[in-house]
């Protein structure tokens, strides 16, 4: 008769699947109490993933594993082939602006301006704009203020991240998964600042 081992089932990943899905959320700034509603869980549930994970690699506290750039074996970046130290920027991708009125901001871009809308995610809404991205993130009034984030597209943001991080460029985090679309293409983000405290970013697509 074969005896069967009860518990977790064996993983040859130096997280757990549960673990990855917390890292996840950390790495978008997400505060403990967020990443349990999230994932239907309890905080204290997340914590205990969090004293796990930091002691598997080694890192002193939660904002250290926002810097921290490892993958999963089953994340497909693992094995795209790209030139080593390929940190280049290879233009704009995406230009944000944030608005009040979804509605009303989405009816002046696409009608009075004419931009294609490319797709909405609730108050979240995207256009083209010859080739560049244009993204409408609804905020409340006392949220709102003018300016830009400038998203800059680089074939490795991985690369590229080290980098910058080398040359002191101040990122928030390390690069993470933004939103994987229908198609599979998966978009990829890592946010820092410039001397100035305006917010940039660094940008990638993966199929």
């Amino acid at each position: 008769m074969v005896s069967r081992r009860r518990g977790r089932p064996r993983h040859d990943d130096v997280l757990t699947p549960a673990e990855w899905r917390v890292l996840h959320w950390i790495r978008h700034g997400l505060t403990r109490a967020q990443i349990a509603s999230l994932l239907s869980t309890s905080e204290g549930a997340v914590k205990y993933h969090v004293r796990n994970i930091r002691a598997k690699l080694d890192v002193p506290d939660q904002p250290a594993l926002r810097q921290w750039a490892g993958r999963a074996r089953s994340d497909p970046a693992r094995r795209e082939e790209l030139p080593v130290g390929d940190h280049r920027i290879d233009g704009l991708g995406q230009v944000s602006l944030l608005v009040t009125d979804t509605d009303r901001a989405t009816a002046f871009y696409r009608d009075t301006l004419g931009l294609t809308h490319l797709y909405s995610f609730g108050d979240l809404t995207f256009f083209d704009c010859a080739g560049v991205r244009l993204y409408l993130h609804r905020v409340t009034a006392d949220q709102w203020h003018p300016g830009s984030v400038l998203y800059l597209r680089v074939p490795d943001i991985d690369a590229s991240h080290r980098e910058l991080a080398a040359r002191g460029v101040p990122f928030g985090g390390a690069s993470h998964l933004v939103h994987r679309h229908t198609s599979g293409v998966e978009e990829w983000m890592a946010f820092f600042v410039d001397p100035e405290g305006n917010q940039l970013a660094l940008m990638t697509q993966r199929a």
